[in-house]
Parts: structure tokens; sequence; C-alpha cells
């Protein structure tokens, strides 16, 4: 590269990070796009609207029901975000709480009145009409059941999505596509072959309107049908999100709505913001002092990946909560990585003789397959949990496929960009860049037995921990209640309190009452009402919460309301997060399987994977850390950060099997001491910026912040220590044909 090109290469670099920094801070055009205040906030860091309905009937609904209805609720509202929640209060309602909205009766107007969804017969069998073109009713809906028009209600059908298709002349056609359980499918292909013979309409009819009447061209008898007609694709999504809270079980009706403050607070979010920029800045001084001009150039192509990461969550309107955060973390720790990966292998070139311009070509074309494989098998478990997973999970999986496809970026052109302009600009000699030095091996494999040993300690600690738990009529682990369930206590104070001084003066009373850290306050905005979230209360709790809101507070008793609340986790969603995780680890290993051409890469990389989940549920179970929404996220950046770390050391593995005769053992030592460094410095700036995290933040985020700390110490102890030594046991163990 020429010095003009170099000055041009760094000038657009520059330019690049002043454009994304002046959107971040101020936004682009009329909408401000890209600005950091118009990201969208969870309900932890924002707060929202909190709407809560009441089953409507006489007799009291039955738990199945109740339950059916939140799952599906919470189907329905992740169309708002992906962070909204839907839990059950008391025996017959239901709460709805919607993250980044402040207008409870504009939610309440798209939402609708769930429940009371027909499909109806255009002619009874009278040969009269039940509606008119305008979609008018000639009848009651009871008369209509009773004579046999309504030929489906909303709980005949299973799912409803928006689509498209082409039409005979190649236009585009949106459409919603059913399908219908059992009994539908019956009853529907009945209704289908009679309307078809006269191309007439069945009318969808929902919460007392015409939602759509679409004429019947053919006979539908495979229980999977398609409503065309739809003009555009947010017409399509309507019709489909209204068919889908049309098909509950229970008839709701608006009980109460409000508009409530974050969970955590300004302060909170100030905290983490603050430990955000010292933690890079600590890894900025790093990079620099132990790479030099590689380090330098990583700093710059790392200011230009958080300003464009943040640019993106407002252009993909995403949802930032604190498991989002984590994916950041994580992202920030692999972006980091790739470097670090990188110059190692600069200083290797470098040690063996070449020319810096060489070692920097060699340095990245030999990093290129670890960071793939690295960047890639998280990115399948991101995939796949934002596909199948929901709430919290989602988020998380969003901000984590986002930071990961940046990082990549940044990492493998605009830090290569950066570092040739360097050295076009005349940091060529070998000083600026440092060389690999000869250490001391360590041999690892000689020491498998012990690490084995202690691992398998470790976790039978924590399973006899848990077991202990259980049988002093404790839970297992410590669940919070997201998991639980709870009570919920609304309680109206004589004056508007912020939210600091109730988390200094309030929070305390209930903690001593409780003996349970785990307090959740939200602010109902505009008014003096706080609503407190705890573990579920027993008499002599509620009357003592009773007691300290009067006498400490001076509330009136019939300004403190108390109701048992659902889990905010139902059981439905807990299955998807399982079946999610299940289905990436199954993903991740057919990938390792095929990039390595040996199971057992991909086994090993799994045996660790469960090595490091089971060692943090020894540490939640020990130290009674409370498990929350923010656990399966932990977990997750766990996993992915262990996976990542374990991927390079396979990567030096496979690259050794290829190219050199040694013995097995030999090869596998080599491979973990040459890449030591990496496994070190990645672990260490990545605990740095959690570190950080955990000293300034609020005692919510610390709790956050510790098992992630614990979980990186695990995960490259397990990635060093373990991973290629069962990858051996399993190599000469286990006979394959790759061999």
């Amino acid at each position: 590269m020429k010095k003009r090109n170099a000055i041009i290469a760094l000038a657009a670099v520059l330019l690049l990070i002043a454009g994304f920094g002046y959107s971040v801070l101020n936004g682009l055009g009329v909408d401000k796009v890209g600005s950091a205040k118009g990201i969208k906030l969870g309900l932890d860091l924002a707060g929202g609207v909190s709407i809560t309905y009441q089953a409507v009937g006489e007799e009291s609904p039955s738990a199945e029901d109740m339950d059916d209805t939140v799952y599906k609720l919470q189907q329905r509202v992740e169309g708002y975000s992906t962070e909204a929640l839907v839990y059950k209060e008391g025996s017959d309602r239901v709460n709805i709480e919607i993250p980044g909205l402040s207008d409870a009766n504009a939610v309440l107007e798209e939402l609708g009145k769930p429940g009371s969804l027909y499909f109806i017969n255009h002619i009874d069998s009278q040969g009269n009409e039940n509606y008119d073109a305008a979609g008018n009713l000639t009848k009651s809906i009871d008369e209509l059941i009773a004579d046999g028009s309504v030929v489906l209600t909303g709980t005949n059908v299973v799912e409803a999505r928006a689509g498209s298709t082409k039409d005979e002349m190649g236009s585009t056609e949106y459409v919603v596509e059913l399908t219908l359980d059992e009994e539908g499918t019956k009853k529907f292909a009945d209704a289908t072959t009679i309307a078809a013979l006269t191309q007439d309409t069945i009318m969808i009819y929902y919460d007392g309107h015409a939602a759509s009447i679409p004429v019947v061209k053919t006979a539908i008898t495979g229980g999977m049908a398609q409503i065309s007609g739809q003009r555009t694709p947010e017409e399509a999504e309507q019709l489909a999100s209204t068919i889908r809270i049309g098909g509950l079980k229970l008839e709701l009706e608006e009980l109460r709505s409000n508009v409530v403050g974050a969970q955590l607070g300004t302060e909170a979010i100030n905290r983490s913001l603050k430990a955000g920029l010292i933690g890079f800045a600590i890894i900025v001084v790093f990079m620099c002092a132990v790479y030099f001009i590689p380090g330098l150039a990583s700093s710059i192509a790392l200011v230009l990946y958080c300003l464009v990461t943040v640019f993106c969550l407002n252009f993909f309107d995403m949802t930032l909560t604190l498991p989002g955060i984590a994916g950041i973390v994580l992202s920030i720790g692999m972006a980091v990585d790739a470097n670090v990966i990188t110059f190692a292998r600069i200083r290797e070139e470098i040690a063996l003789g070449k020319s810096v311009r060489s070692a920097i070509d060699e340095g990245y074309k030999k990093a290129l397959s670890a960071i793939i494989d690295g960047n890639v098998t998280t990115l399948i478990a991101a995939f796949v949990l934002g596909v199948i997973g929901t709430g919290s999970i989602k988020g998380f999986a969003q901000t984590l496929a986002l930071g990961i496809v940046v990082s990549m970026i940044t990492a493998l052109f605009v830090t290569k960009l950066i570092l040739r302009s360097f050295y076009a600009l005349g940091f060529q000699d070998e000083k600026w860049y440092g060389r690999a030095k000869e250490r001391k091996k360590i041999d690892f494999l000689s020491k498998k037995t012990i690490f084995i040993i202690v691992s398998a300690g470790v976790i039978v600690i924590g399973i006899i921990t848990m077991i202990v738990n259980s049988a002093m009529g404790k839970h297992a682990l410590n669940f919070s209640l997201e998991f639980l369930g709870g009570t919920s206590t609304n309680v109206t104070f004589n004056e508007d309190m912020a939210l600091a001084d109730i988390d200094a003066k309030v929070v305390p009373s209930i903690e001593k009452i409780t003996g349970d850290a785990n307090v959740q306050v939200q602010k109902v905005t505009g008014s003096n009402e706080v609503i407190f979230k705890t573990r579920a209360l027993t008499v002599q709790e509620r009357e003592a919460f009773n007691e300290a809101m009067e006498t400490e507070f001076s509330v009136p008793a019939d300004k403190i309301v108390a109701e048992t609340i659902s889990s905010t986790i139902s059981s439905e969603m807990s299955r998807d997060a399982i079946i999610a995780i299940l289905v990436a680890t199954v993903l991740m290993l057919i990938y390792i399987w095929f990039r390595f051409k040996d199971v057992r890469f991909g086994a090993s990389s799994v045996i660790c994977l469960l090595h490091d989940v089971l060692v943090v549920v020894t540490f939640y179970s020990l130290a009674r850390i409370t498990v929350g929404s923010t656990f399966v996220a932990c977990m997750l950046t766990i996993v992915g950060y262990s996976i990542n770390a374990t991927i390079v050391i396979f990567d030096r593995i496979r690259e050794k099997l290829n190219t050199t005769k040694d013995a097995l053992e030999t090869i596998v030592n080599d491979a973990v001491n040459q890449t030591l460094s990496r496994s070190l410095f990645t672990s260490l700036t990545t605990f740095v910026m959690v570190a950080v995290l955990y000293i300034l933040g609020v005692s919510s985020v610390k709790e956050f912040a510790l098992p992630l700390m614990i979980g990186i110490i695990c995960g490259t102890y397990s990635s060093v220590c373990l991973a290629s030594a069962i990858w051996y046991i399993l190599r000469t163990k286990i006979a394959s044909k790759n061999a």
C-alpha cells in the first residue's frame, strides 16, 4: 500500500467513526435513525405499559385455560417487543407488561379484546344470509352458534402467520397462513367444500367486527388454509395477529392499565454506561501496551465496532435489556479475541524470520479459520435461540448475533486495513509489532487426570448442595419470582418518591421482612403508586409488610393491595428455551464435526460446555445467588465464550496434525501452549469488562455480573485444561476412520 492510499484509508476510517458517532449522538434525518437515545429499552431499563385483563364469566377459569391464555398472549405481545412479559395475577387475571411504550390506550386499541374469534358461513342451512357485503351480522352470535353457521372458533386455530406468495402474473401477494387442529380441520373441510361450489365467502369475525371476508375458491381439507387479499405486509401481519389473539380459550376484559417506570432505574443505567466506558478504556490501554501498533489499530476498530453496534440497535429496532448487555459484552470479548489471535500469529511469523509485511499477511491468513469457526459456532447458537427462544432469550440472541457480525467485519477488515496503513506510513520496524518468545512449555496432558478429578469434584459438590437444599425444604437453587411467581403489592404513598429513594429507604424494609434481596420495583408514571414484586409472601409476612408501610411511611391500609402473581417464565417458555439450547448444541456439534472432519472435536466441545454450565450452577447453588430472568442469558454467554476459546485450540491442533509428524501428545501440548497467551489475554479483557460492571453496578447488576466472572474463569479453565485432554482421550481410546 502506498502512503497516499494509506492516508486515504485512515481518513475513511476516521470519517466512518465521526459519521457513526454523530448518528449515535444526534440521529439521522427526521426520525433520528441510529440515535442512542432512540434505542428501545426493556422494562428493567426504561419501563413501559402495564395492562391487567380479567377473565369474563361467572365461573373461575381452570388453571390449564389460564396457562394456555398466558402462553398465547406472550406470543402475541412479542410483536411489540421480545422483552414483553405476560403472567397470571391471582386466579383469573393476566398481566401484560410491554417495554418502551408510553400510551396504554394505543396498545389496548391495537391489541383488542382477546377471545371471541369466529369463522362464519355466509349462508345458513336454510339458505339465508348470515351477514351482508360489509360484514354486518343479520343474527346474534348465539343464534349463529345454535344453527351451526359458526364453522370454527379461535381455539381451532393452532397457528397464524403472515407470508407472501407470487400470483400467476408474478406479482407479490400478501397472505395469512393458518394451521388448524384436528377438529377444526374436519369442520373446515366440510364448510369449504360447500362454499367452494359457488365461490362463496366465510367471514372471520373478531371483537364485534368483520376482520376479513375471504372467498373460498377450493375445498380446504388438509388443515392448512391461506387467506389472500392483504395489500401490504403490515396488513397481513395485523390479520395474523388478530387471529392469534382470538385463539384464546378465555374471553378477557381490561381491568386496569397504566405506564410503569424502569425496574432498575436511571442510576443503574448510568452506572452500567460508566462501567462500560471504563472497561473499554482499560482494554484499549491493555491492547496498546501489549501489542503496540497492532493494538492501536484494533482499538480504533473497536471504537468503530461500538458505534456501529449502537447504531444498529436503533436501526433494527431491537430492545436492549440487561441480558442484551451480556450479549454485547460477549461480542466485545470476541472482537478482542479475533484481534489477539491474529496478533499472536503475526508475532509467531516474525519469530520465524519473516518480514513484518509478510508476517501481517500470513498472520491474518492463518488466523482466519479459527476466527470464522469460533464466531460461526456462536452465531449458530444465536440464530437458533432467536428463532425458537422467547422473551429475554430472543433479545439476548439478537444483540449477540448483531455483535458477532459487526465484530467479525471490524476485526477481519477494518483492523487489517488500519494495520496495513500504519505499516505504509512508516511503522515497519519489528519493534512496533513484537516477536513471539520461546517460553517454557507446560505439560498439560500429564495433568489431565488431576484436571478431570477437580472438575468432577466441583460438579459433585454442586449436586450434593442442591440435594441438601431440597431436603431442607428449600429449592435446589434460589429461584426468583420469574420462575416461581410471588406476590405483587401496590402501595400508594403520600408523596411522589424517586426510585433512588425507594431503593434506599423502602426496599431495605421489605428485604428485612422477606429475607430475600430479589425485590423488583416499578413506579406507576404520573402517580404516587409503586409496585413491589417479591417472592410469595405468607400471611404473617403480608401483615408485616403492611405494618411496615403504615408505621414507617404513613401509608393508609386501604392504599396497600397485594395479589399473588405467577412466574413470568412459564413452563412453555422454559420448554422452548431448553429445546432451543439442545438444537443449538446439536447444530454446533455438526458444524464442528464438518469443519474438523472428526466428531471427537465436537464431542469434546459439548462435554466442556456441559462442564461449564454445571460448574456455574454449582456456584449458584453454593452462593444462593438468585436464579432469575438473567440466568439463562448468563449461561448462554458463558457457553458462547467457552466454545469460542475451545475452537481456537482445536484449530491449532488441526493445523499441526496436517503439517507435522510429531507424536499426538506433543501436538496437543504444543497447541495449548502456543495459544495460551491468547486464552489468558482474551479472558482478561472480557473479565475486566464484567468486573468493572460488578464494581460499579447496582445490586441487581452485581448479581448478574458475578456469575459471569465465574463463568469466564471456568470457560478459560475448561478450554485450556480440559478440551484438548478430553479430545486426546477420545482420539486414543475411540477409533475413527478419520483418525
